[in-house]
């Protein structure tokens, strides 16, 4: 037998076995599972960016856990096991390839895509959005939700334009910022964010894995200026900002 055919029936096994003996396995549901689902992700994302490939597996190992978890429940409940949840992806797989299983030609990425939105829309779903779930983070929602529309046609034809349009949002916003109201400002805030997701999209910019980037970035120099403060025996209550942009203009030689 394949090995990684044996590694996963080893999976399935003590999942079975877990289920029917551990306290705390049996009494697990959907519900109990969905947040430590999300968590397992985050962390996954995390060993990503990292680019630390020890833990990247480590993190897939939890989210394939967490599979074999869901469907060993609702086979009890004799809704499906995951023989059915294979063979629906393998089955969608083999659909929505349709240059490889078919006669379809497709000779680029892009091609792919956009032919996989319109064999989803096929199946049964009123709008290519459909697809996007409510709960993402806003920035993430943004960038699929515009990957989306591109996806049918609908997107701009170059970055030119987009960044024309950023200067436009930025222009607006300046002058609610000084005219309008809250709301409206808040209005021309998200429209700027969106447009600079768009304009990340055309320059081939990730903007969630940009940000965690620029956040992590500020963390370790963050951290490298509380520990100067600390070992002078500072506060950095007690400092002018002149004195930390000092210490800022430090911690930015070690990126």
């Amino acid at each position: 037998m394949d090995k990684r055919l044996e590694a996963f029936d080893r999976l399935l096994t003590i999942m079975d076995q877990l289920r029917a003996q551990c306290p705390w396995d049996k009494k697990q549901t959907f519900d109990t599972l969905r947040y430590l689902s999300i968590e397992e992700i985050y962390e996954l994302s995390d060993a990503i960016l990292d680019k630390n490939m020890e833990e990247v597996k480590k993190e897939l190992g939890d989210v394939m856990l967490h599979l074999v978890f869901y469907s060993k429940i609702a086979s009890e409940q004799n809704a499906f096991d995951i023989g059915d949840v294979i063979n629906s992806l393998c089955e969608k797989l083999i659909r929505r390839h349709p240059h490889i299983y078919g006669d379809v030609i497709a000779d680029d990425a892009e091609t792919v895509k956009n032919n996989w939105e319109k064999i989803k829309m096929t199946e049964g779903r009123k709008s290519v959005l459909s697809g996007v779930p409510t709960s993402l983070p806003a920035m993430v929602k943004a960038y699929r939700i515009q990957e989306k529309a591109r996806g049918v046609g609908f997107d701009w034809e170059n970055a030119g334009q987009v960044w024309d349009k950023v200067q436009e949002e930025l222009g607006e916003l300046e002058y609610e910022k000084i005219n309008g109201s809250h709301d409206k400002v808040e209005d021309e805030f998200g429209d700027l964010l969106f447009a600079l997701i768009n304009y990340s999209r055309f320059i081939d910019i990730n903007p969630e894995d940009a940000l965690e980037r620029t956040n992590r970035k500020f963390m370790k120099r963050f951290k490298y200026m509380e520990a100067k403060v600390n070992e002078a025996g500072d506060s950095m209550h007690d400092m002018s900002l002149a004195e930390l942009d000092v210490l800022w203009n430090e911690a930015k030689k070690f990126d």
